[in-house]
């Protein structure tokens, strides 16, 4: 009876968690010095190297991370222990609803029910060792039309403040421009950190912050390949994909020029994305493909976070050639043709390479914001050859997009890219 008490205590936020053994709170703090914008952990310097995501936490470890970003508070408390057990930190996201998914602005009951159900979050989980800071909403101002949006967040905000005074608060849009830095300066006066989701054009937003005089500190919260909305298309209008190899080397590049370079306003970032997701295709965001297996972006992302490679690199990706020529854009078959696609491929490792080669119909499912996506069914039959690096592909009697597949494992680490069709 006595445990479930306190059970029923800490999950309304009557008490702390030093009744479940955690030592005291680690005050976080942003403050601006000479140098720059530095946030503070209990009075020590922290510089944010972060992932999105939840999965693999001893792997974010052993890479040099030192951050994890949620968006929500599912499974919050489950995170938060992990994250401890790892000595890891969490920028524990309260997710606040979106106008294009049926919110509705206008309506000052709801408005007050998503904040009190936020007060109820932040009194629960405010004392966790874990804790870094809280990110009050992600990407609700895309395809939105009412900018009542911008004073309830700031509102939640302000009730964070209040309940909590030992971890700051942050925002986080979708992407930079003059218009959202003007509601994030005249509207959002109690979000301590900016946090804004950049890839392809992760290189404008100093501008869009220098232009605008936002002088506040910021994080980059998502970052990683150029986006399929900002990638060349084929001329039937479906997104290229970059290889793992273009993605490895853009977040190698895009780390050291457009983050770690502005370490005085920017106290850190999170890469983009920590676990597998279906968007677009099943290997567009990924650090990991669908099986948890890492794959040539994060060798350079633990070069970034530590300093060193590891001494087991993925494999690496020289070309691809269709039908013994160097494969061009716009690759258009004929009907249950047969076709030849070989890879090029190395380790410098040495590694003994092992390809798979999958094909499907290009995806019809597409979402924006990174909403969920169902990834549409595998094409069988048609290949042959589809474990080596020369495959033969049969094409499909049906005229229509397809993408061809095809993943290179050296037995820990892998290399992938796709051929839209």
């Amino acid at each position: 009876m006595f445990k479930r008490i306190i059970l029923l205590l800490t999950i309304f936020g009557f008490i702390s968690y030093s009744t479940t053994g955690y030592a005291q709170v680690r005050k976080v703090e942003i403050i601006q010095q000479e140098s720059g914008w530095q946030l503070l952990v209990n009075n020590e310097p922290f510089y944010i190297r972060g992932a999105g995501g939840t999965v693999q936490m001893d792997v974010i470890k052993s890479c040099g991370g030192n951050t994890i970003r949620t968006w929500g508070i599912e499974n919050a408390q489950e995170i938060l222990d992990k994250a401890e057990k790892n000595g890891l930190k969490v920028m524990l996201g309260l997710w606040v609803q979106h106008e294009r998914h049926g919110f509705d602005y206008n309506d000052p009951e709801k408005i007050k029910n998503q904040l009190e159900g936020f007060r109820l979050a932040v009194q629960k989980y405010k004392n966790h060792p874990a804790l870094l800071m809280w990110g009050v909403g992600n990407e609700y101002e895309l395809e939105y039309s009412n900018t009542k949006v911008w004073a309830a967040v700031n509102d939640i905000a302000k009730m964070v403040h209040e309940e909590d005074k030992n971890h700051p608060t942050s925002t986080v849009t979708a992407g930079t421009n003059a218009e959202k830095l003007k509601f994030v300066q005249t509207v959002l006066t109690d979000i301590d950190i900016y946090g804004i989701n950049t890839y392809g054009d992760i290189e404008s937003v100093k501008g869009v912050l220098t232009n605008g005089n936002y002088t506040g500190a910021y994080m980059i919260t998502e970052w990683g390949p150029n986006g399929h909305w900002e990638s060349p298309k084929t001329i039937w209008g479906m997104s290229i994909e970059q290889t793992s190899t273009e993605k490895a080397a853009v977040y190698l590049k895009r780390y050291q020029t457009f983050i770690a370079a502005d370490s005085a306003q920017c106290i850190g970032s999170f890469a983009f994305l920590w676990g597998q997701k279906q968007e677009y295709t099943n290997t567009w965001y990924g650090l990991f493909n669908e099986d948890g297996i890492p794959t040539e972006a994060i060798d350079e992302l633990t070069y970034c976070w530590s300093g060193a490679y590891p001494k087991n690199r993925a494999p690496h990706l020289d070309s691809i050639y269709f039908n013994e020529k160097k494969i061009a854009p716009n690759c258009i078959l004929k009907s249950n043709a047969t076709n030849s696609f070989q890879l090029f491929a190395n380790d410098l490792n040495q590694d003994k390479l092992n390809y798979t080669w999958e094909l499907y119909p290009e995806s019809t499912d597409l979402k924006s914001g990174g909403d969920a996506e169902m990834k549409p069914p595998i094409i069988n039959g048609r290949l042959k050859g589809k474990n080596q690096a020369l495959v033969e592909l049969k094409a499909p009697l049906k005229e229509g997009r397809y993408r061809l597949f095809v993943k290179v494992f050296d037995g820990e680490k892998l290399a992938y890219m796709n051929v839209p069709f």
